[in-house]
């Protein structure tokens, strides 16, 4: 009857541990004040309506890296769509640098564009107070306070929410 309750235990634990250990594999938000927004778009739509909604608000587009595309290029393998945007404005990458040389590493800010299993797509940035709060410079949380506005501007006229 012990050895039966002992081995009943140890199953239950291995279960929990099995449980804790993939539910530990992948941290979606590593990080404070990131935004994860699931949409009904398409992949290559959602590309499409993030491009426009930056322009559409005025900010630039500085950098464009996919995944997706380097694999099929280079390794002649596909995989799901994955892209990482950066977006930035001259105006505020001088305010930045007045502010903190130092934080010229987290420019441009980013969105993050990934397809899903189920062919829609998600957006992923972080807002950018978050990006610039551990430099813990006013001028630049006045700065990113701003930008915080303008990257929800930018998400919500790219989802449609």
């Amino acid at each position: 009857m012990r050895t039966t309750a002992m081995r009943g235990t140890a199953l239950a634990l291995a279960g929990l541990l099995l449980l804790a250990t993939s539910a530990v594999a992948e941290n979606p938000t590593p990080y404070a004040g990131t935004r994860i927004i699931k949409t009904g778009h398409s992949y290559q739509d959602l590309v499409g309506r993030l491009d426009a909604a930056v322009k559409a608000n005025k900010m630039g587009l500085v950098t464009r890296a996919s995944a997706t595309v380097g694999a099929k290029k280079m390794l002649d393998k596909t995989i799901p769509g994955n892209m990482v945007v950066g977006v930035y404005r001259p105006d505020f990458a001088v305010r930045m640098l007045e502010a903190s040389v130092a934080a010229g590493i987290e420019a441009p800010l980013r969105f993050y564009i990934t397809e899903q299993a189920d062919g829609t797509a998600t957006l992923t940035y972080r807002e950018p107070t978050a990006v610039f709060a551990p430099y813990e410079v006013p001028a630049l949380d006045a700065m990113a306070r701003e930008l915080d506005a303008i990257f929800a501007k930018i998400a919500a006229d790219a989802t449609g929410g």
